[in-house]
């Protein structure tokens, strides 16, 4: 592979991470224990959580760790659901939300009664922001839910805006920010300003490995003001809300992976769009039919996410494979079963455009050659992905 344009997916370890990891690997106790290896294991621990804490802008007690996303929105979710008030029933939910928060809210709905307020999404999928508030206001509303920035389209949502609804609703909202987080200003203490007890933003889930830090690592930061439900219980680490053995070296990488992506974050930002652009005006070069989709300006830097109309998406990320360019269609693969973007189909588009989707996703790593790369291989690629060319 000489081209990598798939790192919304997952991006290269940081080095410095790697390093981080190795040398906490070195460590011998549990950070549980009280004899002085497990002492040294907690105080790195701890130094590592009040760092990954300054970066999403929380207290560190506040940060619970997880193995990522996926069990931090899952966390959230259910947690939220068994500690909700007495009389409520639904779930705000977004269209074009991750299959995370989307399977999640699917099996509260089938085993525990929770019904759906949906949530539409424009053309651009943003989240309308008058939908929203109006659907935090229904009554019988338990939590809601939102993504940071859509995971396909790249699209920012008005995250201040969307937690000032919830808690003008008096009810808990939840923060899906790990396609966001380390590329776009992420603020828990600032988008919960003014909260009032367990109402408005009081949980946020972030991942490491989108960032530089390791797979299998990740947090959900939940306020203190909120009840919330465990879904595993053992020796009460954490706050009692994820009791298990902590991932010390896990912590350690994933708080230099934060800093450093913190740090950068302005510069890349400026970089990454300038090569997105490149690689966007390059796609409209070559095949003049092909279209951005999501907001033109004001989504993630080093997204793009392109409707290449007549071709399969499946054919295009294969024959883009073998080119040696790795690419990612908008769509979910589910039991080996390729089906249309939800996301795409939430935006208003119909089945078959839902199907000729590529996302094309720049990070750290990412240079004009990779761009060059898919550029070379598209004319060909794109002549063979659609049908009507192969009569």
């Amino acid at each position: 592979m000489h081209a990598y344009l798939d790192h919304a997916a997952t991006t290269p370890l940081r080095p410095e991470a790697r390093d981080a990891w190795l040398a906490a690997t070195e460590l011998v106790g549990n950070p549980s224990s009280i004899h002085a290896g497990g002492q040294d294991a907690r105080r790195l621990l701890e130094e590592s959580r009040e760092r990954i804490a300054a970066v999403i802008d929380c207290d560190p007690i506040e940060l619970v760790l997880t193995s990522g996303g996926t069990e931090s929105v899952n966390l959230a979710l259910k947690g939220l659901w068994w500690a909700r008030s007495p009389g409520t029933d639904a779930v705000v939910l977004p269209d074009a939300e991750h299959h995370a928060t989307l399977d999640t809210v699917e099996w509260l709905g089938a085993t525990q009664g929770a019904r759906v307020v949906p949530v539409r999404v424009d053309e651009q999928a943003r989240i309308d922001e008058t939908a929203f508030a109006a659907a935090c206001a229904t009554p019988g509303a338990a939590l809601a839910t939102a993504l940071v920035a859509n995971n396909e389209s790249g699209t920012i949502n008005a995250s201040a805006a969307l937690a000032d609804a919830a808690r003008a609703a008096r009810i808990p909202l939840h923060l899906d920010a790990v396609s966001a987080f380390g590329h776009v200003p992420v603020s828990f203490r600032g988008w919960r300003a003014d909260a009032h007890g367990g109402t408005g933003l009081v949980a946020l889930s972030v991942s490491a490995h989108k960032i530089g830090g390791p797979v299998g690592v990740g947090a959900l930061v939940v306020s203190r003001a909120v009840a919330l439900a465990a879904l595993q219980h053992g020796g009460g680490q954490q706050r009692g809300l994820r009791s298990g053995t902590q991932d010390v070296a896990g912590a350690a990488a994933f708080a230099v992976a934060a800093e450093l992506a913190d740090a950068e974050r302005g510069g890349e930002a400026v970089r990454l769009t300038r090569l997105r652009d490149r690689l966007i005006d390059g796609i409209r070069a070559l095949v003049p039919a092909a279209e951005l989709l999501g907001d033109p300006g004001d989504r993630l830097p080093g997204n793009a996410h392109v409707l290449f109309p007549g071709a399969s998406g499946d054919a295009l990320l294969f024959l883009m494979d073998r080119a040696g360019v790795a690419v990612s269609t908008g769509s979910a693969c589910q039991a080996g079963v390729p089906e249309p973007s939800h996301v795409v189909l939430a935006m208003g588009r119909d089945d078959v455009a839902a199907r000729s989707v590529l996302r094309l996703s720049l990070g750290r790593t990412s240079t004009q050659a990779d761009v060059d790369a898919f550029l070379a291989a598209l004319p060909e690629a794109y002549a063979r992905a659609v049908p009507s060319a192969r009569r």
